[in-house]
């Protein structure tokens, strides 16, 4: 028998560009430890710990026993369009046509579609940092240059629309947007809205605004671009099913845009998943149009579990803390444990038994933080700041 040829692995040059979402490789790390008989307590993964409603998850079923378990149309099955573009345009205050809508597996790939159909090589793309790092991944590995614009937490982590007005020029092709944010809660005011809706009446650059947390909402309210009828045609609305309803492991995302952009991302879903499962689909109908109890329930738990890690890590030896008005996530400055932030958050995963992430995870500008995902029980939450406690204790001066 002849012997299997060796051949070296020759990946494509764009492959150096690619990022990653950390949250997933702690995660890991934090199995492994698991596996060898270590308790862990999990902060790092952006994922309700909430099991999907029971409404919801009887409606996929349904659709299984009813042979909805075929190729479906690229774009979305028009039953679940229509309903996003009423849910859409009720909540947006607006008017949508299903025509507008593309359903896809997650969040993600409306990031990815949305840059490979508008960004080519040497384009500017401005995006926030701290942010979620798909975004900055993504950016790279197409050739642009990804414009950082910095999320400062004596602004409670909203833009600064001056610094955004000063960083468009000729080559910008795309903004990104995300309120409520990731890692910060920060959400944007009305105020902010009105401002960069005021700058980009003056341009003709695209906007990708990340809404997925648009019903983790503790306080005030939501607003968003989309609103704005004189520049619909040139915001991309990115939304989902993951945070509001627990379904995570769904997969089930969906754009709303311009038409003829539409089009285009259905096509670049033709080239890649073909379709989102039609099952899932089903149950994305009866999210959006069925009882809207568990939403509430979720968002009350995740007020009183910020409340609390809030009240406790402010009285940690090294840690200050904003409360965040939306999302399920805390970023506390740890710049006076006088530690970085990736060694801290390593020592508190492998000496403490807390899973968090460092805020570089997120970018350069999230030096001097850590991200913690309150999307836990009370209890372990309690449980992991007791050992963040008990290990300040010891480590910090």
């Amino acid at each position: 028998m002849s012997k299997a040829l060796h051949i070296e692995l020759r990946l494509a040059q764009r492959m150096s560009r690619l990022g990653t979402e950390t949250a997933f490789e702690v995660l890991a790390k934090a199995r492994a430890l698991e596996a060898k008989g270590r308790d862990i307590v999990h902060l790092e993964i952006g994922e309700p710990d909430f099991d999907t409603p029971a409404n919801i998850v009887d409606a996929a079923v349904d659709a299984l026993h009813h042979g909805f378990t075929h190729y479906g149309p690229s774009a979305g099955l028009p039953d679940l369009r229509k309903a996003i573009a009423d849910e859409v345009a009720a909540s947006r205050h607006t008017s949508v046509s299903p025509d507008e809508v593309v359903v896809v597996p997650g969040g993600k790939p409306i990031i990815f579609f949305t840059l490979m159909a508008l960004v080519q090589e040497g384009d500017e793309v401005i995006y926030p940092n701290p942010g979620f790092p798909i975004y900055e991944s993504m950016i790279e590995l197409l050739g642009a240059k990804a414009v950082p614009i910095q999320l400062r937490e004596d602004r409670e982590f909203r833009l600064d629309t001056k610094e955004l007005k000063s960083l468009i020029n000729e080559r910008t092709k795309l903004i990104i947007l995300n309120s409520p944010q990731n890692p910060t809660g920060g959400v944007m005011t009305k105020q902010d809205i009105e401002e960069i809706a005021a700058i980009l009446a003056d341009t003709d650059v695209m906007v990708l605004s990340d809404e997925i947390y648009s019903r983790l909402i503790f306080e005030g309210e939501h607003y968003s671009l989309f609103s704005y009828d004189d520049l619909r045609d040139r915001i991309i609305l990115l939304d989902g099913f993951s945070k509001t309803y627990a379904m995570t492991g769904w997969r089930m995302g969906y754009g709303v845009m311009r038409v003829d952009l539409a089009q285009q991302i259905a096509r670049l879903m033709t080239n890649s998943n073909s379709c989102t499962a039609s099952f899932t689909q089903k149950a994305g109908i009866e999210a959006i149009c069925g009882p809207q109890a568990s939403v509430k329930v979720m968002n009350d738990e995740f007020r009183k579990r910020r409340d609390y890690f809030a009240e406790r890590i402010n009285r940690i030896k090294g840690f200050s803390c904003l409360v965040p008005k939306g999302a399920f996530y805390m970023f506390p400055n740890i710049t006076a444990t006088g530690w970085k932030s990736k060694p801290l958050a390593d020592a508190l995963l492998d000496e403490a038994g807390v899973a968090a992430l460092s805020g570089t995870s997120f970018g350069a500008f999230g030096e001097g933080y850590l991200r913690f995902s309150i999307a836990n029980s009370l209890e372990n939450i309690r449980k992991a700041l007791d050992r963040v406690e008990e290990w300040a204790g010891k480590n910090v001066k």
